[in-house]
């Protein structure tokens, strides 16, 4: 039974939405292990089909960040992008699902995470995006914001991209 308990948290923990690695960049130079970096990330709204969100965060390097036990600092940056149509399901429009989790990563062996929840506004038709980090003890004030409009959404993949072949006009 203890097993079974165990296996069911580890798959809980590792069962939060992934986020592909757009790239990173160094920040601090270590003597043992990796170095410190700023890494970019990018996820999809998964109950948002159009939405994709690009994260960039802290992350520590050093012996403890090359085992995974190294905590990162709270600093994280959102931006996110109708990259699609959006359509909205009757629980978003409600309100209903105002500050549900949309995405969600460790930053310390166990105690401390960051995620990212989803608000809507009715009224100006946006999506709201809010990142923060949380601890079970104290989370942090450090946040960032990003806001989608949501606009109709043109048939053609070619909008804005036809290039002309004939000569300009002398």
């Amino acid at each position: 039974m203890r097993n079974i308990l165990l296996a069911t948290a580890l798959c809980c923990l590792f069962a939060a939405a992934t986020a592909e690695e757009i790239g990173t960049v160094n920040t601090k130079f270590k003597w043992f292990g990796p170095n410190d970096k700023i890494a970019v990330e990018v996820f999809d709204d998964k109950d948002v089909p159009g939405v994709a969100c690009y994260l960039s965060r802290a992350k520590t390097g050093g012996i403890k960040g090359a085992i995974g036990v190294a905590e990162d600092t709270s600093d994280a940056s959102i931006a996110c992008r109708q990259i699609g149509p959006i359509r909205l399901t009757d629980e978003i429009r409600a309100g209903k699902a105002d500050g549900e989790e949309v995405f969600k990563k460790r930053t310390s062996l166990i105690f401390k995470s960051m995620q990212v929840v989803r608000f809507f506004d009715a009224r100006r038709n946006v999506l709201v995006y809010l990142t923060y980090s949380d601890r079970i003890i104290e989370g942090s004030p450090k946040n960032s914001i990003s806001v989608v409009p949501i606009l109709p959404w043109p048939d053609s993949g070619a909008i804005g991209m036809e290039l002309s072949t004939q000569a300009p006009d002398s």
